[in-house]
């Protein structure tokens, strides 16, 4: 799964109970969208989280 090169976002893993109690494995994925962003002055893809976009620690590429 990709992980935000910002700030290092990543999968987490856990454990889903249901009403009954039972027990299974579940995984929580980060919102990682794929933009072209001013990387070294020069223009790149990465893959940041909706979190970076948003508070603007990505510099877009237009």
């Amino acid at each position: 799964m990709a992980k935000c090169e910002i700030c290092g976002k990543g999968t987490v893993f856990g454990i889903q109970i249901s009403h009954s109690h039972r027990r299974s494995n579940r995984t929580w994925k980060p919102n990682i969208r794929k933009v072209r962003a001013i990387v070294n002055g020069q223009p790149k893809k990465i893959n940041v989280c909706a979190k970076c976009l948003r508070s603007d620690k990505v510099t877009r590429a237009i």
